[in-house]
This record gives structure tokens, C-alpha cells and sequence, in this order.
């Protein structure tokens, strides 16, 4: 026997309870008797589609008039509903049968007899109309099919919140206004449809005209009617489905087979959210291998490339933590207490607190970024785009005067607090100066031209994806060139400004056409490589002619005297190798430039050293003098360390760049256009060898001179250009240390420190060095370092050095737990330091794997030099050049082991 599934209704009624209506069998679909004092109704066999209809309310109906009531048809309205009678207010349960049985009649009126005898009877409703036809229309819509036949319907129920639509029948239908009010507002679920019977029909046709209402339904329209709106959801759909973006949250440039459109968290020309950003530095920073690094960050950039081409700059100078080039000398100025300050105002912590939560987290950017998760606005701020984000940082950095910090900490306040997820943390990065994600510029430049050879900027032929058309090894190879055009034009123009505009408008291959070495805008000079031994200069420059020029202890200048038909002295610049803006560091030298040039000089690039000169004894200072005259905004009469420019090469003359150009030919002009002056302007002194013992007179020569030693450069062919941004073979350098066999002098970054015991105590008495890894812009530790500091410099470098704490040792730092320090220090200080020698280790990691799997290279009896303020710690010695120098070692160079000897982009 089956067992019975039943279903109690309830009804809300006054007094805000629920009473029971009726119970429904399920199995059966029939109502089953309630309780008679309830008086409820039975109905048997009552379809599933009136079962439904019975839980649809009816919408009020305007109020009737006793006289109405009174003649009403006994037609029964929904309960829920209300009229007004006489001042008093009366409802009715709503009956809906569809004549599924011989018995719903006399149910019917069994139902009214037994609720007019009652005592207490339910309140009802009943609306009179002067016909059956208009009886039955009041709870049904009237439609016409082809036949023109009246029949019931319904709307859908995604139609409920829409007016029900009333058409126009080929045959009049009267309906009062009472009527047209039920119909207009009638709403019910979808029913089968039913033909009304024909005495309805004709009592409809015989109604006055007075009364009518046309109602006009066209099959044919209806149906195309019905086609069209299909139609237009299929295109609103296609249409949602081209402008679906992903959210901003769930933003993932590391995901694989990324599309840059698809998978982007913005459309097409809106401006790029600050969030994309973020979440692209959160996925660099977790990552520590190289190759990905760049391949999440190139399809950051081929969103950014097709979507908003706009915002590529900015983004570029925010993943380099820049805000313009670095000739500008556009820095934020703004100190940890202020940015603590900023941060505690906003969340309601004090500034104690905000050191005290530093401190522990030993990074301000995740202290920030959980306190603003914390944080709850009244008012969400408007999300933070890019573009916005890099203006303000922009005005930041320009805000000067008397109230200039209040000013800056309420810009910051404002971007702060419009922060969303990881936005906090690397906003507070920017605004400290360093991103912590081991990204350096080589590699954002590499994710440039990878971006740049899959979906090519709109002003080149644009394409989605080209590496779709290609092998792997041809999209390597398209990569490539690529990576070496965008590398080599930068280092001749290194602006964004131009280059960015350039490759958008005109594509890769069009760079060197249209951003050129152009006077004002500084190079990155060309470096030279260690040589040990004098041999070692043939082996090198082997049937070719050399130069052996005077190695000047001094720092790096490069004068720019821009001009068209007559030099703009008022313009000219001096800059560092940093190619940072050092005019206002040497304003005795701007002013005797006139004394240098000749009158065939209309605008010029020199490559020069400027080192500290006694001007009575005639000779040079070491490089310790040049280091205590003022940094910036120098007097010249205030001026006590005098400096003597030496000049050893001419990059650019009258409009042209003179890279390219053999040094033989480009000396030959320095020497034709240029004037000597002595303790001024000299031209670096030097002899063209072609022997061992002309090498060795001049290098005593020098070392007599008070210089390091020799710089050694080929004169003639291909080997003889100015190779920009390299370190290159090409030109070697000769010191009296190689000779002496100690080795060259090694720039270290300092990594981390060790607490000082003793005399030292309280201070860091010890520290850990590493060499720079290029290719996994990382630093892989190199030595312990403790000897040759004095008390003062302990205590300036310890003072120095506690703000760059870290709470651990980040991803791109490669160390073995044996010579973990007591303190990991973020890398920014660079140290000129000296051993006795190279020998492989176990314990450090400098150069792993170039010469041994499983041992790195440490210096034995490393002592300290000097600090290289003028030096960052991507120009500091890299791993390659430490595997070199163990090679070129007397005890180890008739090994088998081969260095690696390829020059690149430093």
C-alpha cells in the first residue's frame, strides 16, 4: 500500500497567526476534509495546476458597493484580499476549481451556506457582475487563439513584477471596470490553457458597446512577438558573455594559458584598478624562480598593452618602485614616522603601537594591510585605480614648504583608506622605497618585451596571441630579439616616457628609430672586467691594438652640453653613474666649461672622472677627500675640496651619437674639439702597448701617479664601441691588487648582521655579504665580514642599518642555515671589500653551480674598504664575476673549468 504524502496549508489571518486551511494528499491530489468546525472545503481529484493556483493571492479589488455585493454572482475572491462595505470590512477564502469533479458545486455552495450560518463568520469578499460570462472573466485574462475563441490564461511568474498585457480580440468583449482592474492586476502561475465555454462566448458578443473594451491579440504578432524576445536574450546574452570580466578579487596573472582580455579584472578602456596591480606583486613575491616572475608579469602587461594602454607607464615605474626617471630626482622624501603616523591616524592606533607592530612583523606593509582589514568605513571610497594611485604619489613627492607633511600624510590618509586586500601593503611599500618582491629592472624589461612579442601594442600590427602561430622555440627566439632591442634602446634613452610612447605608437622594431642617445637624458656608463696578470691582456686583445689609459680613483661624470647651433651652457648637467642628477654637487665645474670646449663644439656627451686635486702640490687626492664635499646645493665659495675633470671619451658630438664608432676615431675627436687645462680639464693619461713591458711601465707610471692602476680597451673593430649598460669584456682593468695577488676589490651588499659581544655589544659586530645572482635577481651570501671597522663606523653603520631589519630572510636571498645572521637586513648598502683569496665552501652559496653542484665561493680574510655610496645593489658584483675571479687564481687556473665570459646589460 502506498504510503499517503500530505501537505497542511496555513493562512495567516488576523492577529498575525497562522491557522490551518486545509490539508492536501499529494499521492492523489485531492484536498482531504478538515475538521467541520474549521468549515473547510472538500474537493476530490483536483489537478496539480489548481493546486498551485490555490497558493497565488489575488491582488486587492476596488471597493464595491452594497447594492453590488448584494447581486454579485457568487463569485469568490482570495481571503487576503479586502473591501470596504458599509464602513465594515469583510473576506473571503478564494476558490479555484476547474469542474475536475461533479461535486465542486454543491461543495461550493455548501461552503457558503455553513460560512453564513456561523456565529463568527470569516470576513469575505464578493465581487457582482451582471453575467456569467462576466463571472467567470473575473479571475481569468481573456485571450483569442486563430479560432478567436476566448480562452484563460495566465502570466508567467517571471513576469509577476510586470503590468499583465491587455490585447485587442477581432470579436468585442464586454468588461466593466471593475473587471478591466482585476484583469490589469490579475497575477497567477502559468496554467494549461482552456477554451471558455460558448455561452460565455455569447453572452461577450451580446454586450452593450457602451461597455465594451476592445481587446486585440494577433496570433502572428504574438508569436513573432515571442521570437523576437528570444532573440534579443540570445544577443543580451552573447553580449553579457563578451563584457563578462573577472572580479578584481579573484584577479590571477599567474594563471595558466592567461588570456590577457578574458582573464583581465577590467574593460576595455577603463582605467586599470590599483587591486590588479596588487595582486600581480603578491604573486611575483611568491614566487622565488625567475623565469615566472617574469611570465606573471608579462601578462599583467598584455592586458594592460590591449585594454588601457594608458596606464603600461605607471605601471612600469610602480613595479620599479620609481616615479620618474632617476635623473629627475623625484623621490617621495617621506619618513617611517610619518607613514606610521598616516596609518595610526586612520585606524585608531598611536604611534607607538604602529612601532611597536613594525617592530614585530619587521614589515610595515603587512601591518598596515592587516590593520585596514580591520578597519570599517560607513562610506566604501571609491576603488583605487592606477592611475590615481601614481598621481598622488607624484604629488607627494613634489609637495614642498612650511606645511608640506601634514599635507603628505593626508594624501596618503586618502589613499589608505580606499584600500582593499593587498593594496595597503604594497602602497606602503611604494611610500617606504622598496617593494620586497626581488624584481629588478632587467627582468621588468625582459616581461616588456615578452608581453610586447605576444600581443603586440595597438599602434604595431595588434594581435591577441601571437605565440598561438608559432613553435616554442620561435616564440623563444621572437623573445629575444625583442628582450635585446627594448634592453639596448633603453640604455641609450633610459626614459620611460619616450620609450613607452615609442613602442606604443610604432612597435619594437621602430625603438632605435625614434628614441636615440640625446644630450640631458644620462646613460648607464660602460663597465669594465678585472684581469690579473698582464698575460691575460694578450690572451685577450690577441693580434690587436690596445690602449692602456690611468684608472683615476675618483667618481664617475658625465657631462651633458646640450646645443643646436651654439652650446646651451645654461643647461648643461652633470651625472652620476647612477645617472643620478649631481649639478647642483659641482657648480665650479659648470663654470668653467667654457674653458673646455672648442668652437666646433655645438653639443656634446663626455664620459669623464672627477677626483679630488691639490692645486698647489699638483696632484691627486684619494678618493676619501672627494667623499667629504657636500653632496648637494654646493657654493662654489664655500667650496674647499677642488676637484680636476679627467676626460677619456666623447659619446655624443654636434647632433650625433658616437657609440657605435671605434674609440680610436671617437678619442681622435676628444682630442680635435676639446681644451686642456691643468688642475681643470686633462685628458686621461695613457699609451697605446703592444708589448709586455710597454704594460708594465706605464702601470708603474700610474701607481706613481696616485691612480688604482689601468684601464685597457681595444682601439679598432667591433670589440672597440661603447657598449652602454655593459660590463664588458672589451675594456679590462689592471691594479697594482691583482699583482699583488690578493685579487680584485669585491662590492658586496650587506644581507644581514650579528649582534656584537664586548666592546660591541649593543651594537651589530659582524655582518653577512652577498653577491648580487642576475640571472634570479637575487643575492646568494658570500663571506661573514668583521674586520677593518672603527668604533664610530660600527656605530654609524648599526644606526644605519637597524631600519632595514627584516623579520626574515626573503625568498630571492639563497643562504645555508650555517651562516644564518642574528638580523636579516633588507639589500640597499653596498661595501667595497678585500681578501687574500677565493676558495670554494659548503657553507655560502655565492656562484653555485657555475663551478661546483653543491659548494658556492667565500672570501677568506675579507676585510672592509669602504662604503660605495655611488653604487646600488644591482650594480654591486654579481656571482658570475666571483666565479671569474676564482679562476683567473693562480693555484686553480689550469683547471679544466671554463668561466663564463658573456657580456650582458648589468
Amino acid at each position: 500500500m502506498n504510503s499517503l504524502k500530505f501537505v497542511a496549508v496555513t493562512r495567516l489571518v488576523s492577529g498575525f497567526r497562522s491557522v490551518p486551511v486545509c490539508v492536501v494528499n499529494v499521492n492523489n491530489s485531492r484536498f482531504i476534509n478538515a475538521p467541520n468546525k474549521l468549515g473547510y472545503l472538500r474537493i476530490e481529484n483536483m489537478s496539480q495546476t489548481s493546486i498551485r493556483s490555490f497558493f497565488s493571492a489575488t491582488p486587492k479589488k476596488p471597493t464595491k458597493t452594497k447594492k453590488e455585493t448584494e447581486s454579485n454572482d457568487n463569485s469568490i475572491i482570495d481571503e487576503n484580499d479586502s473591501l470596504v462595505t458599509n464602513g465594515t470590512e469583510k473576506k473571503a477564502k478564494r476558490i479555484r476549481s476547474d469542474s475536475s469533479g461533479s461535486d465542486s458545486v454543491d461543495d461550493i455552495n455548501a461552503y457558503k451556506v455553513n460560512s453564513a450560518e456561523k456565529k463568527n463568520p470569516k470576513r469575505r469578499r464578493i465581487v457582482s457582475s451582471g453575467s456569467e460570462s462576466e463571472s467567470k472573466s473575473e479571475s481569468e485574462e481573456i485571450k483569442l487563439e486563430k479560432s478567436g475563441k476566448p480562452v484563460k490564461t495566465y502570466d508567467s511568474p517571471k513576469n509577476k513584477k510586470s503590468k499583465a498585457k491587455v490585447v485587442k480580440t477581432e470579436s468585442p468583449v464586454k468588461v466593466s471596470p471593475k473587471k478591466e482592474t482585476i484583469l490589469s492586476t490579475l497575477k497567477s502561475p502559468k496554467v494549461k490553457q482552456e477554451k471558455a465555454s460558448p455561452k460565455a462566448k455569447k453572452e461577450a458578443l451580446k454586450s452593450p458597446p457602451s461597455s465594451q473594451k476592445k481587446i486585440n491579440v494577433s496570433p502572428s504578432s504574438k508569436k513573432s512577438e515571442t521570437s523576437e524576445d528570444k532573440e534579443n536574450g540570445i544577443k543580451e546574452e552573447k553580449q553579457d558573455a563578451t563584457t563578462t570580466i573577472t572580479a578584481e578579487v579573484d584577479y590571477n596573472p599567474a594563471k595558466a594559458k592567461y588570456h590577457p582580455i578574458n582573464d583581465a579584472c577590467w574593460s576595455k578602456g577603463k582605467e586599470v584598478p590599483y587591486l590588479a596591480l596588487a595582486k600581480t606583486l603578491e604573486a611575483i613575491e611568491a614566487t622565488s624562480a625567475r623565469l615566472k616572475m617574469i611570465e606573471i608579469l608579462s601578462n599583467y602587461f598584455r592586458s594592460v598593452i590591449l585594454l588601457t594602454p594608458e596606464d603600461l607607464l605607471p605601471s612600469i615605474y610602480m613595479c620599479l618602485n620609481r616615479l620618474a626617471p632617476a635623473y629627475h630626482s623625484l623621490e617621495l622624501g617621506m619618513a617611517e614616522t610619518y607613514i606610521m603616523k598616516a596609518v595610526g591616524q586612520c585606524t585608531g592606533r598611536s604611534l607607538a603601537q604602529m612601532r611597536s607592530a613594525a617592530r614585530a612583523a619587521g614589515d610595515l606593509g603587512l601591518v598596515a594591510e592587516q590593520a585596514r582589514a580591520t578597519q570599517r568605513t560607513m562610506f566604501a571610497p571609491a576603488p583605487l585605480t592606477l592611475r590615481r594611485v601614481f598621481a598622488a604619489l607624484r604629488e607627494v613627492a613634489s609637495e614642498t614648504g612650511q606645511a608640506s607633511v601634514n599635507k603628505k600624510i593626508g594624501k596618503i590618509q586618502s589613499l589608505y583608506v580606499a584600500c582593499r586586500y593587498s593594496e595597503a601593503r604594497y602602497l606602503i611599500r611604494s611610500l617606504e622605497g622598496k617593494l620586497r618582491i626581488g624584481l629588478a629592472e632587467q627582468s621588468v624589461l625582459q616581461a616588456l618585451a615578452a608581453a610586447c612579442a605576444a600581443s603586440p601594442p595597438a599602434g604595431a600590427s595588434a594581435q591577441l596571441d601571437v605565440a598561438a602561430t608559432m613553435s616554442a622555440e620561435q616564440f623563444k627566439a621572437r623573445v629575444d630579439e625583442f628582450a635585446l632591442t627594448i634592453k639596448t634602446t633603453y640604455c641609450e634613452c633610459p626614459n620611460y616616457e619616450t620609450l613607452v610612447a615609442a613602442l606604443l605608437q610604432h612597435g619594437v622594431q621602430a625603438l632605435p628609430q625614434h628614441c636615440r642617445l640625446t644630450p640631458g637624458v644620462p646613460l648607464k656608463p660602460m663597465l669594465a672586467h678585472p684581469t690579473r696578470t698582464v698575460a691575460d691582456l694578450f690572451t685577450r686583445f690577441e693580434n690587436e691594438l690596445f690602449t692602456c689609459e690611468w684608472k683615476y680613483d675618483g667618481e664617475r661624470a658625465q657631462i651633458h652640453v646640450p646645443g643646436d647651433d651654439a652650446p646651451r651652457l645654461d643647461q648643461a648637467a652633470i651625472f652620476s653613474r647612477n645617472q643620478e642628477n649631481n649639478t647642483s654637487k659641482y657648480p665650479d665645474v659648470i663654470g668653467r666649461l667654457p674653458s673646455l670646449l672648442k668652437d666646433t663644439v655645438k653639443s656634446c656627451v663626455l664620459d669623464c672622472e672627477a677626483v679630488a686635486y691639490d692645486l698647489e702640490k699638483k696632484q691627486i687626492l684619494p678618493f676619501q677627500v672627494l667623499s667629504t664635499r657636500k653632496r648637494k646645493d654646493a657654493q662654489e665659495s664655500e667650496i674647499k675640496v677642488q676637484v680636476c675633470i679627467f676626460v677619456f671619451d666623447l659619446l655624443y658630438f654636434n647632433g650625433q651619437p658616437l657609440v657605435r664608432l671605434p674609440l680610436q676615431e671617437r678619442r681622435q675627436l676628444l682630442r680635435d674639439n676639446f681644451n686642456e687645462v691643468e688642475g681643470a680639464w686633462q685628458l686621461a693619461r695613457g699609451r697605446d702597448c703592444s708589448s709586455a713591458e710597454e704594460v708594465q711601465l706605464e702601470l708603474g707610471e700610474a701607481l706613481r701617479g696616485a691612480c688604482e692602476g689601468l684601464m685597457v680597451k681595444a682601439l679598432r673593430g667591433d670589440r672597440a664601441r661603447y657598449d652602454i649598460a655593459r660590463r664588458s669584456h672589451n675594456w679590462l682593468k689592471l691594479k697594482k691588487d691583482y699583482l699583488e695577488g690578493c685579487g680584485d676589490s669585491i662590492d658586496a651588499v650587506v644581507i644581514g648582521a650579528y649582534l656584537g659581544r664586548g666592546r660591541r655589544a649593543g651594537l651589530f659586530g659582524g655582518f653577512l655579504l652577498g653577491a648580487r645572482d642576475a640571472a634570479a635577481d637575487g643575492y646568494q651570501t658570500l663571506c661573514k665580514l668583521g674586520t677593518g671597522f672603527s668604533d664610530d663606523q660600527l656605530r654609524r653603520f648599526t644606526a644605519a642599518l637597524r631600519p632595514l631589519a627584516l623579520p626574515a630572510a626573503p625568498a630571492y636571498y639563497s643562504y645555508s642555515s650555517g651562516v644564518e645572521p642574528d638580523v636579516w637586513l633588507s639589500a640597499a648598502a653596498v661595501w667595497e671589500v678585500r681578501c687574500a683569496d677565493l676558495s670554494l665552501s659548503p657553507a655560502h652559496r655565492a656562484a653555485l653551480g657555475l663551478l661546483e653542484r653543491d659548494r658556492g665561493v667565500s672570501l677568506r680574510f675579507p676585510r672592509f674598504i669602504r662604503e660605495r655610496e655611488d653604487k646600488t645593489p644591482e650594480q654591486a658584483t654579481t656571482a658570475e664575476q666571483i666565479a671569474e675571479m676564482y679562476l683567473a687564481q693562480d693555484q686553480v687556473k689550469n683547471t679544466t673549468r671554463a668561466a663564463p665570459c658573456e657580456d650582458d646589460f648589468y
